[in-house]
C-alpha cells in the first residue's frame, strides 16, 4: 500500500509482487528448508491472505486505479 503514496503505477506494481503465489511459496519452501517455525507461520499466514483476497474478489490490482483488479471492480 506504500507504493500508492507515489503513483497509481508504483502501488499496483508492489501490490501484486507481494500478492502472487510465488513469492509466498518461495517463503514457505526456505522455511521448510531452514526448518524454521516462525518463517513457516509467515508463510502459511501470508499464502492464507492471497487465498482469501482472491475468495472475497480482490484481485491483482491494474495501474489506473486501486479499486480495478484482475477478477472484477472493488
Amino acid at each position: 500500500m506504500v507504493g500508492y503514496l507515489f503513483n497509481h503505477m508504483m502501488g499496483s506494481w508492489i501490490y501484486n509482487i507481494f500478492h502472487t503465489d510465488l513469492f509466498s511459496f518461495a517463503f514457505l519452501l526456505l522455511a521448510i528448508v531452514l526448518v524454521n517455525q516462525t518463517l513457516l507461520a509467515i508463510a502459511l499466514i501470508w499464502s492464507a491472505h492471497i487465498g482469501l483476497d482472491r475468495l472475497l474478489g480482490i484481485g491483482l490490482k491494474y495501474p489506473t486505479e486501486f479499486k480495478d483488479t484482475h477478477l472484477n471492480r472493488v
